[in-house]
């Protein structure tokens, strides 16, 4: 047998629908940041290994930025020498949320 709605729980599926799509957009948005920030962190990584290779074998700072920017464009490098090895800092903004992404790659020096 089935029962009959009352007048009272008329739109009420119509209500429940209003609280619960921006929630489920909201965590939608979360999780595709999360997928660009991991995105970057990846991209990022290779960046800063890819610099400190470049730098390691002799070549200057300028190839290395040419080098990092075509791979995460707007990146900021530096490079430090330690021990045997020479190392690059890559860092880069997220586009969506402000958070710095940084990584650190080392090479050993002399290009071996």
């Amino acid at each position: 047998m089935r029962s009959r709605l009352t007048d009272t729980e008329h739109g009420s599926v119509t209500a429940e629908l209003a609280v619960v799509i921006p929630a489920v957009m909201l965590v939608l948005a979360l999780c595709m940041w999360g997928l660009q920030a991991t995105s970057l962190q990846v991209r990022v990584t290779d960046a800063a290994a890819d610099a400190a290779r470049t730098l390691a074998r002799g070549d200057s700072m300028s190839v290395a930025r040419s080098r990092v920017s075509a791979l995460v464009p707007g990146a900021h490098v530096s490079s430090s020498p330690s021990g045997d090895f020479v190392c690059a800092t890559v860092s880069a903004r997220a586009a969506v949320l402000p958070l710095d992404i940084t990584a650190r790659g080392c090479a050993l020096a002399g290009g071996l």
